[in-house]
Parts: C-alpha cells; structure tokens; sequence
C-alpha cells in the first residue's frame, strides 16, 4: 500500500465504505461526505478508467466525459502503473455482477 494514503483518517474512511450493504446506503453516504463537485469528479475518473480499461481513445474519452487530457493520463497510470489494481478489483467484479443479472 502507498504510505502517503495510508493513515488513522484514511483507513476510518475505508472500513466506513466497507460496511455500506448496497448501491443505496452508498449513494447516501457519499452524498452526505461529499460534495456535488467531488462526486463529478470522482464519478468522472472511474467512468475514465472504464473507458481506457475498455480500450477507448483520448479523443472519445474527453468528448464523452468531460475529462481533461491531464486527468485521463493520471488515471491511465493509475490504471496501468500501480500496485494497488483497485480499478481492476472493481471492474472485474462489476462484471462478474452483470454476467450473474443475465
């Protein structure tokens, strides 16, 4: 794990998300710890992860999203360069959930 995130506030905040049951309880967490401009900004990076992860060009990606090109490279070195595989870890799941909902 990267030390820079890990610490007493951070890891509150990780075993708080961990608790949350399902896609509602999350919703009204997140909606009460953040604000409007942080749930965009977070929602726009996964949906930029997804798009790359799914092999989709800059061009597209910003022109659907929104994101700026400075952005979609952090998330690709996030996507593609770090240890942590957190993005993987959810979209291997989300998929195995999609396939489980057919």
């Amino acid at each position: 794990m990267n030390t820079k995130v890990n610490n007493e506030n951070l890891n509150y905040l990780y075993k708080a998300i961990s608790v949350l049951q399902n896609e509602e309880e999350c919703r009204r967490f997140f909606e009460d710890l953040c604000t409007i401009p942080e749930l965009n900004a977070m929602s726009r990076r996964l949906m930029v992860a997804k798009m790359l992860n799914d092999k989709t060009v800059y061009s597209e990606i910003v022109e659907k999203t929104g994101a700026s090109t400075a952005t979609i490279s952090r998330v690709n070195r996030s996507l593609n360069y770090t240890s942590c595989d957190g993005y993987s870890l959810v979209f291997d799941r989300l998929q195995s959930e999609d396939k489980d909902n057919v």
